[in-house]
Parts: structure tokens; C-alpha cells; sequence
């Protein structure tokens, strides 16, 4: 890749075939993807400079043993403040489409979650990442077994807050 000026144009290509209304057009890209770089990296400043919202409520979850092994049982009480491991963390709740009127697990939400589950350990270095379900906990429990996804937290959601 040469990155020379031809022009006033900054030349990122070396083909001697390169008309000069492909240069131009090309440095308006250029251009414009440093721009748009920008804009993303201004909205992101404002996002991280936004003052604190209105408390949500603190929903409850049905949460089974982390070891899918284990009896489906007993299930514990884990509210949404709990989800979080640590003050000043983000947290990813997934929402996976299985349970009520969906009775068979979502075929691209299980894809999804099959990867999702392969780079778990990546994901807890920066943010805590639950998968919650409509489905009961025993049926949850047991697609994740079928799966093998033994590294994601699968709380049961719950229409219940406190």
C-alpha cells in the first residue's frame, strides 16, 4: 500500500491505471469516513457523559444451579441488581426467544447463544452477560444441556418486580 500525495490527493493505492476521478472519488471517502469516525466517537462522548436515568425496577428471576449436571433444583430468587458483579459494569441481558407461545427454543437465538457461549469467559473480562427466557427452568435447563452451554448464566424471567 503506498500512501503518497498525488495531487493534493492522498493516494492509498499504487495501479497505474487509476484514473484521476477514482483518486478523488476515493479521498471523498476517505474523507468522509474520518468524518463519520468522528461523529461515532462524539455520540460515543455523549453517551458516556449522560447523567443518571431514572432507577429501573428491580425484577426478580428464577435461576437454576450454575452446573447444568446438577438437578434443575432448587431454584433461587436473583433480582436484576444482583445480575450485575461489580459497581460501574455493564450488563448484556440477551433475550432468548423460547417459552409462553413459543414452545420450541429459537433456532437463530440458539446459533447465536452456541457462540455466544464459546467466548463467555471473553465477554466477563469487560461486562456480565445473562440469557433470560420465558420459558419454565426445567425446559430452559435442559435445551442448555442439549447445547452445551455451560458457561452462560440462564436466569428464567419473571413478570414479577419489586
Amino acid at each position: 500500500m503506498v500512501h503518497t500525495v498525488v495531487d493534493g490527493t492522498y493516494r492509498q493505492t499504487n495501479l497505474t491505471n487509476e484514473s484521476s476521478e477514482y483518486l478523488a472519488s476515493r479521498e471523498d471517502l476517505r474523507l468522509a469516513e474520518i468524518e463519520l469516525m468522528r461523529q461515532r466517537e462524539r455520540v460515543a462522548e455523549l453517551r458516556r457523559n449522560l447523567p443518571e436515568g431514572a432507577p429501573i425496577q428491580d425484577y426478580q428471576f428464577e435461576e437454576g444451579p450454575r452446573d447444568l449436571n446438577a438437578d434443575d433444583g432448587p431454584a433461587q430468587t436473583v433480582r436484576l441488581s444482583d445480575l450485575f458483579t461489580g459497581p460501574n459494569r455493564s450488563l448484556v441481558i440477551y433475550h432468548f426467544m423460547f417459552g409462553k407461545k413459543q414452545t420450541k427454543p429459537c433456532p437463530m437465538c440458539t446459533a447465536w447463544l452456541d457462540g455466544a457461549n464459546g467466548i463467555a469467559h471473553h465477554l466477563a473480562q469487560n461486562l456480565d452477560f445473562v440469557v433470560v427466557a420465558a420459558a419454565d427452568l426445567p425446559a430452559l435447563c435442559a435445551h442448555a444441556r442439549e447445547r452445551g452451554w455451560d458457561k452462560l448464566r440462564l436466569p428464567e424471567r419473571r413478570q414479577q418486580h419489586v
